[in-house]
């Protein structure tokens, strides 16, 4: 007698014994189900599987998208700190304090008179780095602004000296040396 066509399959290897109990106990599952009268309830459990698996998978997407918004903003941040530490100024003789404000707060940092003065013309900037404030040049903290626009980054306001005509204290210049 001829061996089935399972049997011939799994002699030459190109069946495995797993699958073909697999497939055995899924066909006698469905013939019983057939003379039971249950068939569509198996077909309605599939569909809630397959919509199941869809909703995972959405979720697991949107997981994705998550994590990827988070890796972003950590590769953003490093880079700001990279363009900060690479390109900050520092005050050899820090005897000068500049004032500036951060939030509702006034915060200083003490640099040499070179770098007040060019702070107060508005040709460097104050960012935030670290846990502290650094001086760059404002073209950098043009492209960090770029990147986050969020970043704490203070520029002293370039006026050229116009006042408006009708400021009751147009008459009393402030000198440019004053500290406050």
């Amino acid at each position: 007698m001829a061996k089935s066509l399972q049997d011939q399959l799994l002699g030459l290897g190109l069946a495995d014994t797993k699958k073909q109990k697999k497939n055995d106990k899924e066909k006698k599952r469905q013939e019983h189900l057939k003379r039971t009268g249950q068939e569509h309830s198996a077909d309605e459990s599939r569909e809630k599987a397959e919509q199941a698996r869809k909703e995972k998978a959405a979720r697991d997407r949107e997981l994705n998208k998550q994590r990827d918004a988070e890796a972003q903003k950590k590769a953003i941040k490093a880079q700001i700190q990279q363009i900060v530490d690479n390109n900050k100024i520092e005050s050899q003789h820090a005897d000068v304090k500049y004032q500036f404000v951060d939030g509702k707060k006034v915060k200083g940092i003490h640099v040499d008179q070179a770098v007040f003065d060019r702070l107060s013309k508005g040709q460097l900037a104050i960012i935030a780095h670290r846990n502290s404030y650094a001086v760059i040049p404002v073209p950098l903290a043009d492209k960090i602004r770029a990147r986050d626009e969020l970043h704490f980054i203070v520029i002293a306001d370039q006026t050229d000296g116009q006042l408006d005509e009708d400021d009751p204290y147009a008459a009393y210049q402030i000198p440019d040396d004053l500290m406050w």
